[in-house]
């Protein structure tokens, strides 16, 4: 199996277990397991290639349990029948203290305004990804303008749970705007408007 192969296996894989399942009809609890064979004839995937997927994926998204496999996170809630209690549950719940997680975004100065009122949601998603630090390789997206800091004792005071997948990522379920407490830039156009950023996220 050539890595243009795994990549596009990868992809395939992700899309089922994150987005695909209900379309697909594929059988997956509430924490996201499917049969290992429903999964394979599914995807049209042999067991090897599955298992060079699960080793050599990047940011280890998936998850094999004997006979059964899953994405770790990401799922979306209209193409899956996970549950957001059925996945906390299977997370490790964090107490961070004082400590600082990161969500990386756009340098957009409409879009950081929208944020700064309704703070971080899901979307179609169950949970919003987050990241330990700006250093972290799982939990933001690429080519981000800049890393939005988000206050885990704020989170704790709004009654929001703060959790870890298998794979690293930090997960929420929202993060409230007045948990939005500081704005790292990134690129150098971020760091020229850094102050206009700021204001429109509501840091002043």
């Amino acid at each position: 199996m050539n890595s243009r192969r795994v990549v596009r296996g990868s992809k395939k894989l992700s899309w089922l277990l994150r987005h695909g399942a209900n379309q697909e009809g594929l059988a997956m609890d509430a924490a996201g397991w499917a049969s290992l064979g429903d999964v394979l004839a599914l995807t049209r995937l042999g067991l090897p290639e599955l298992e060079r997927i699960l080793r050599e994926n990047d940011k280890h998204r998936f998850q094999r349990d004997g006979e059964r496999v899953r994405a770790s996170q990401g799922h979306s809630l209209a193409g899956t029948p996970v549950t957001l209690e059925a996945l906390e549950a299977s997370w490790e719940r964090l107490d961070l203290g004082e400590r600082r997680v990161v969500h990386g975004t756009r340098a957009d100065e409409a879009l950081l305004r929208a944020i700064g009122q309704t703070g971080l949601l899901p979307g179609a998603r169950t949970h919003v990804h987050l990241a330990a630090s700006a250093a972290s390789h799982v939990g933001k997206r690429s080519n981000v303008g800049v890393l939005l800091e988000v206050s885990a004792s704020a989170m704790a005071r709004a009654g929001v749970g703060i959790f870890r997948s298998p794979n690293g990522v930090i997960l929420a379920r929202r993060v409230p705007p007045d948990c939005l407490v500081g704005l790292q830039a990134l690129t150098q156009r971020a760091k020229k408007d850094e102050a206009r950023l700021r204001e429109a996220l509501g840091l002043g």
